[in-house]
């Protein structure tokens, strides 16, 4: 399908600043009111965008809309995982090529805030860490540990002298004029009880000691040591920070959520504009002088990327959907918001800042510089009406949960919650339908049996640590010979992983699933057992890793508990019982998704039978013409992954109802590029 948009148009302060670097073109300094850069004062609007949630040839266009949108500065994480994938080897190419996403930014002439971490969260698995991470000896992750501090530093370096070898930071004339080290971690601190201020004090000095000639700062960190600038995140800063921990340093927001990302099971979270809007301006109106949307653009959770349960799709809502079409009114009224408050921007970052109520719930905030400036916010917190209120002689009305902006202090010519721009509609045509049964072969997984596994063990094992995160898919398997009668057995299964399914002997019986915010599930399930050996296999399958919370390196995943009732008073209970394991699919290790491996592996006509199991698809078509987004609509499928031209686009899960009835997510986002013939391959779990 081809996705387009279609859109419709409706019509005297003194502060101390604290240099944080010595030399070179671009010097970056802050004080108490906003960041310096070559000894000018900037009021920032910034705007998220993940360089591996978009392809190279996407980056220069959401960099350019989003410029033309008002926003200064592109804010990315970088990702660890992604970059080291084993200790000491490097990725930076394809998607992953930071150096370059960071070039295409200065290109168009914007600043850049670089979120090294190397945690990062982001519902990205495994908060970003390698899982290689997970194997060193002794290490507790994100605290006081000799091991982990080790690995962090050795990456942090690693990223710091990358882009001071590239020129990139502002002290070198380079885009980038933050960076971040950490990430929300007061989220957890509590639990690594002393040795975490000992490790927040440890993050923020060995950041600084790399002498990037750029200002730090740390998220959601009351507690950030000088010079290190403690920053908000959340959807309404303006109400809930409790403001910078010294006042040589400005008030910053890194995270204003423009949506919130979505899980399987889950409806979209629709954040309006208005309120968007409102929250900005409340912000600014409290001496806030830089502004980060996250998401401005989500884009797409390629491969295995997402955090669990989470969706393929991410924060398709922001300004800039998932292919990079403008969400209206999101994008206008922001652009609008950004062009008001730049206008206004000397007043506000040299005046002097007063407020006073004007009404029960209504407060005024004004900026008055030497000059006569002024400029003035009225705020009516209001949420159920109109209200008028008086303000320097003059009456003005404002609208429920809104502000208004007086560039003049006597003109309202803007307010938050009145949208000019007309909202547009996203719409997709069908390109090309693959209905027909002769367009498809298929490779159906063998099941394996005990016999089959040459990994065992005498319990059940952690799956995330028996993977290694090489493959979503692990098999448990065991056999045994029941020695008494069993008229009705009933298999029990309990899991903390996401989904389960149940063969014996082969034959598919029962599948299960957890959700987000359910951490275990459990099933009971009838089955019929032979006379004699009766094979029982159980695939364990993970929807992504977790990717918060503290002690992420001691989490548990997998099947905790198998029995087989036979009776009120006898059970036989296979925990602690030899079992035999499997290691992903069969078709993941022939990679089947690959060119070269699609005349290796037999293939074979659609088969219709009744016995469901595990089956991989192919085609090959001819790419649509044109540049516009294209996607795949998966909603006649169920649950598995999809690859085009070898490229993982991620997973889906059709099958995974919202409370509506709804799937998460049906289309998928793809990129076929110049190329003449694609072919397409897509693992089905079947239910």
């Amino acid at each position: 399908m081809k996705v387009r948009e279609m859109v419709w148009w409706w019509w005297i302060y003194i502060a101390v600043a604290v240099q944080a670097s010595i030399k070179g073109e671009d010097y970056v300094t802050y004080d108490g009111r906003s960041l310096i850069i070559n000894g000018q004062r900037k009021l920032l609007f910034s705007g998220s965008i993940h360089y591996p949630r978009s392809t190279p040839q996407m980056w220069s266009s959401l960099i350019g809309k989003a410029k033309e949108g008002g926003v200064d500065v592109i804010q990315t994480y970088v990702f660890w995982n992604l970059h080291e994938p084993q200790p000491g080897q490097y990725d930076f190419s394809g998607r992953y090529d930071l150096v370059k996403f960071i070039k295409e930014i200065q290109a168009q002439g914007l600043y850049v805030c670089l979120r090294i971490g190397p945690f990062i969260e982001s519902e990205w698995t495994y908060g970003g860490f390698p899982f290689w991470l997970h194997d060193v000896p002794g290490i507790v992750y994100r605290t006081d540990n000799e091991p982990f501090k080790f690995y962090m530093q050795n990456f942090t370096t690693k990223i710091v002298n990358l882009m001071k070898s590239e020129g990139l930071y502002a002290s070198q004339g380079g885009p980038i004029i933050l960076s971040q080290i950490e990430n929300e971690y007061q989220n957890v601190e509590a639990a690594f009880h002393e040795k975490g201020p000992i490790y927040v004090k440890w993050a923020a000095k060995m950041g600084v000691e790399l002498e990037t000639g750029v200002p730090w700062v740390m998220c959601k960190q009351t507690d950030a040591p000088d010079p290190v600038i403690n920053t908000c995140n959340g959807m309404r800063c303006g109400e809930t920070f409790g403001g910078p921990n010294s006042p040589n340093k400005p008030s910053m927001w890194t995270e204003n959520w423009t949506s919130f990302y979505q899980v399987y099971g889950g409806e979209p979270y629709i954040r309006s504009a208005e309120d968007i809007a409102f929250h900005v301006a409340l912000f600014i109106a409290k001496k806030g002088s830089y502004i980060n949307y996250y998401m401005y653009h989500g884009g797409t959770n390629f491969g295995r990327t997402t955090s669990a349960y989470v969706i393929t799709s991410y924060y398709d809502q922001a300004p800039l959907d998932e292919y990079g079409l403008l969400r209206q009114p999101k994008w206008g009224h922001l652009k609008e918001l950004h062009i008001m408050i730049k206008n206004c921007s000397t007043p506000l970052l040299q005046g002097v800042q007063s407020n006073f109520s004007i009404g029960p719930l209504q407060q005024a905030y004004v900026f008055k510089e030497g000059t006569g400036a002024c400029v003035a916010f009225l705020v009516n917190n209001d949420a159920t009406k109109n209200v008028t209120v008086q303000f320097q002689n003059n009456s003005f009305e404002l609208l429920p949960k809104s502000i208004g902006i007086l560039p003049d202090c006597q003109n309202m010519v803007f307010n938050t919650a009145k949208v000019s721009t007309k909202p547009n509609k996203r719409i997709t045509t069908l390109t090309k339908m693959f209905n027909e049964v002769d367009m498809w072969k298929e490779f159906k997984e063998d099941i394996p049996n005990f016999l089959d596994t040459s990994l065992r063990s005498n319990s059940l094992l952690e799956h995330m640590n028996t993977t290694q995160d090489k493959s979503d898919y692990l098999w448990y398997t065991f056999s045994f010979q029941p020695n008494s009668t069993c008229p009705q057995p009933v298999l029990h299964v309990e899991s903390l992983g996401h989904v389960v399914h149940a063969y014996i002997n082969t034959i598919f019986i029962e599948a299960g699933h957890g959700s987000h915010d359910t951490k275990g599930f459990s099933m009971d399930i009838p089955i019929t057992l032979i006379d004699g050996i009766n094979n029982v296999s159980i695939l364990s399958v993970m929807v992504g890793l977790p990717d918060s919370g503290a002690f992420l390196e001691s989490r548990y995943a997998g099947l905790t508990k198998v029995t087989i009732q036979c009776s009120e008073s006898y059970i036989y209970d296979f925990t602690n019982y030899t079992w035999g394991y499997q290691i992903g699919l069969e078709g993941e290790k022939l990679q089947v998704f690959k060119e070269q491996s699609l005349e290796e592996v037999e293939w074979s006509e659609i088969d219709d039978s009744t016995n469901k199991s595990l089956t991989w698809y192919k085609t090959t078509f001819d790419a649509p013409i044109g540049d516009e987004p294209i996607a795949l609509n998966m909603s006649s499928m169920q649950k598995g992954a999809v690859w085009v031209n070898e490229q993982s686009i991620g997973r889906y899960w059709v099958s995974f109802l919202t409370s509506k009835g709804n799937p998460s997510q049906t289309l998928y986002a793809k990129i076929v590029g110049t190329m003449c013939l694609a072919h397409s391959s897509t693992l089905l779990e079947i239910y």
